[in-house]
């Protein structure tokens, strides 16, 4: 079962055939909270079969943003003509389609981000099963909080998370420690990383922390 962003929809019947399916399934508005809304989910569906322009703009947000969710574009049969490579999708499914294509294209989607177990990006390779962390095939020695808190970032690349985030779904909800472990987490994480890597782990003003995968900070 996929956590899905619904982008555009107004009521939860905008797109029926997903209400057929078992994923949990979110609303955004076509906004930029859409950008914050994104944090738990695994895929973002953007509909653009009533409003193609703010689809477009939401696709191209999503992807100046850094966030790096795939993301599935519903359009008419006549939007297609509109679509080029800029607009930064995963995949595209024509309003109307049934439950089974949905499905179909969301699998898929999710499984192009998997590899043989492994999670990697930024040049970080994380390799759940042997609970190792390689960075530029150098071996990061991390204690088990510090490892859980990088694979956790690493599998979620440009989107942003608060302390009380990572807290709940990092630590788990009956830690009762305040959000300054979280503060002295990221700092060793980003001694291991070294000077040359720890911009790998963006700190954004007022939020919270973001992977980066280019390395650049974001604020």
């Amino acid at each position: 079962m996929a956590q899905l962003l619904v982008v555009g929809s107004s009521t939860a019947n905008s797109l029926p055939a997903l209400a057929l399916l078992s994923h949990d399934i979110t609303l955004a508005p076509a906004d930029s909270t859409a950008l914050t809304d994104s944090a738990r989910s695994d895929v973002v569906i953007v509909d653009g079969s009533g409003d193609l322009a703010a689809a477009r703009m939401m696709c191209r947000l999503f992807k100046s943003s850094g966030i790096t969710l795939p993301i599935l574009l519903v359009v008419t049969e006549g939007g297609l003509a509109a679509l080029t490579g800029d607009w930064g999708i995963g995949d595209v499914i024509v309003d109307g389609a049934g439950p089974a294509e949905f499905d179909a294209r969301i699998r898929l989607m999710l499984s192009a981000r998997s590899s043989d177990g492994l999670i990697s990006s930024g040049g970080i390779v994380i390799d759940e099963g042997a609970y190792s962390a390689i960075l530029n095939d150098a071996p990061l020695d991390l204690t088990y909080t510090e490892f859980e808190l990088l694979k956790y970032l690493v599998q979620h690349p440009g989107r942003v998370f608060s302390r009380e985030h990572l807290l709940a779904d990092v630590w788990g909800y009956d830690y009762y420690g305040g959000t300054r472990t979280v503060d002295v987490h990221i700092r060793r994480l980003r001694a291991k990383l070294g000077t040359e890597h720890e911009a790998l782990i963006g700190t954004v003003r007022n939020v919270g922390y973001r992977f980066s995968p280019d390395g650049v900070p974001r604020h």
